[in-house]
């Protein structure tokens, strides 16, 4: 990339604040912008990155736009108005070639509508989602999974390796979204299976923390017995830094995936309804990791 391109990064949040950060203090140029202006204001004071009035005025300013917003059809949005008017969003008066880094969950079936649509209009863009957290993004490691064309890829690629320490081009767009969502499906599976197998291993007279360590020497090992168990969940804290609803929608586009490929799809079947149920009885901002206290209430 240009030394002197700057980047437009939308989407203010837990980890959008550190990981625009992380480009600020690398020496990027950066022009943000999020609807809570609390946040993007703090986000100036501490970094002296500058502020857009609006999405458009965001977009005139920069080279490449980054998007760190809910799920897909917020960045879609954002970037091309309410719609598809292109009025009032971030491409209303961006420059033929801007390049989009689309890093939020989104669907990789609306990834390759956005992708289309934009490829009419003269803007490059790539999908480059996010594995590793609100840790990960404040010490700039995140595992970061891109799809779209190679070239656009290596051009963004400085810029992503000051977000991440874990780069994968997986394949063509929507692919970086579409294992994304199959990553946190594989990750929630096994998430339930830890905390149904540690009340059962209580209810037999296991010490939880015992059945853990024995987990972790043996082949059951996974990141849940490794960071969340005795950290989030054993300790009553339930404050990884992600929400039910956000587990409970990846685990959702990965079934889409699934399906859409005409694949085996019962486990992810069973994995979305069980997360659903959470989402549903317990709320969306609940920290994922509350899954173990949602299934040990549900012992006969």
């Amino acid at each position: 990339m240009n030394s002197t391109d700057t980047i437009g990064f939308v989407g203010i949040g837990a980890m959008g604040t550190p990981m625009a950060g992380n480009l600020a203090k690398a020496g990027y140029k950066l022009v943000v912008f999020d609807l809570d202006a609390a946040r993007t204001a703090a986000l100036a004071r501490e970094h002296g990155v500058t502020v857009a009035a609006s999405l458009a005025d965001l977009g005139a300013q920069a080279q490449i736009i980054i998007t760190m917003l809910p799920d897909g059809k917020a960045v879609r949005s954002a970037l091309c108005g309410a719609q598809d008017s292109f009025k009032d969003c971030i491409l209303e008066r961006a420059a033929k070639g801007t390049r989009v880094i689309d890093m939020s969950s989104s669907s990789p079936m609306q990834t390759l509508e956005l992708g289309a649509l934009l490829e009419k209009r003269g803007f490059p863009c790539i999908d480059a989602p996010v594995s590793g957290g609100v840790k990960g993004a404040v010490n700039a490691t995140l595992a970061i999974m891109a799809g779209g064309d190679v070239a656009i890829y290596e051009y963004v690629k400085p810029v992503l390796e000051k977000m991440g320490s874990a780069l994968f081009h997986a394949g063509p767009l929507g692919a970086g979204h579409a294992i994304k969502a199959l990553n946190n499906y594989v990750s929630a599976a096994g998430l339930a299976a830890t905390c149904e197998a540690l009340i059962a291993a209580e209810g037999f007279g296991i010490d939880p923390a015992v059945a853990t360590d024995i987990i972790n020497a043996s082949s059951g090992m996974n990141n849940t017995t490794r960071n969340k168990v005795k950290q989030q969940m054993l300790n009553g804290a339930y404050a990884a830094g992600f929400a039910t609803g956000l587990m409970a929608k990846d685990v959702r586009t990965a079934l889409e995936v699934a399906k859409a490929m005409g694949g085996p799809s019962a486990y992810a079947e069973h994995t979305a309804g069980l997360w659903n149920a959470m989402e549903r009885e317990e709320g969306f901002a609940i920290d994922h990791t509350a899954m173990h206290r949602y299934l040990a209430k549900q012992k006969k």
